[in-house]
């Protein structure tokens, strides 16, 4: 269900799991790959995201059936917080646009990513509407790491795990709900790229994963 896919088909499976690895991601009928990170509080950015540009945030919510999580996402450095921060909001749009079935990704997933960064990102989404597939359950992504590139003013990178044990996909016409495959590794590590547009928000350039790589 990564950032790249939940359930799907053994082909399925087999497609997303190469969508995952270039940082894209999708679900089917059967267990697939990754779902990415969920917030304790999923219906507005958090205060230090919000203040840390003085840019007005789009408002995101998740349904009570997906429960996103971030355990331990702090830091005590201002930067590397709203690095953390951004890359969270940016997450959750992401699931958001699936759940609310916007292969395009909606307002607030354009606003969180670069060009390129929406554009890798619609082609995971697509993985999921294509099919006409929702997401939920319970997808925790923790141990999250930033670090600042160069000057640490306009580029960094955030390293974390999802742990997709308890994240399904499900059919919204037939109700069918799949999970990952058995014997597939729930745990998926991923490297997100991301810079400092002009209004201080840091923005997805690009997310790869790896499946066991936690």
């Amino acid at each position: 269900m990564a950032r790249h896919a939940l359930p799907t088909t053994a082909a399925a499976l087999t497609a997303a799991t190469a969508l995952l690895l270039t940082g894209c991601g999708g679900g089917d009928k059967s267990p697939s790959d990754d779902i990415k990170g969920a917030d304790t509080t999923p219906n507005s950015p958090s205060a230090s995201a919000s203040q840390a540009s003085g840019v007005k945030r789009p408002g995101i919510s998740l349904p009570s059936e997906f429960q996103l999580t971030f355990e331990n996402w702090t830091s005590s450095d201002a930067v590397e917080q709203a690095v953390l921060d951004d890359t969270k909001e940016q997450l959750r749009a992401g699931y958001a646009a699936i759940i609310a079935n916007e292969p395009d990704g909606g307002e607030a997933l354009a606003f969180y990513d670069t060009p390129s960064g929406l554009s890798q990102d619609r082609q995971w989404i697509k993985t999921y509407t294509s099919k006409n597939l929702t997401v939920f359950g319970k997808l925790p992504a923790y141990d999250a790491k930033p670090t600042l590139l160069g000057n640490g003013k306009t580029r960094a990178v955030v390293t974390y795990c999802t742990d997709e044990s308890k994240a399904y996909t499900r059919d919204r016409k037939t109700k069918e709900v799949q999970g990952n495959p058995k014997g597939t590794d729930p745990k998926v590590f991923y490297t997100v790229t991301l810079t400092k547009n002009s209004d201080g928000v840091w923005q997805n350039i690009s997310t790869r994963a790896k499946r066991g790589g936690c």
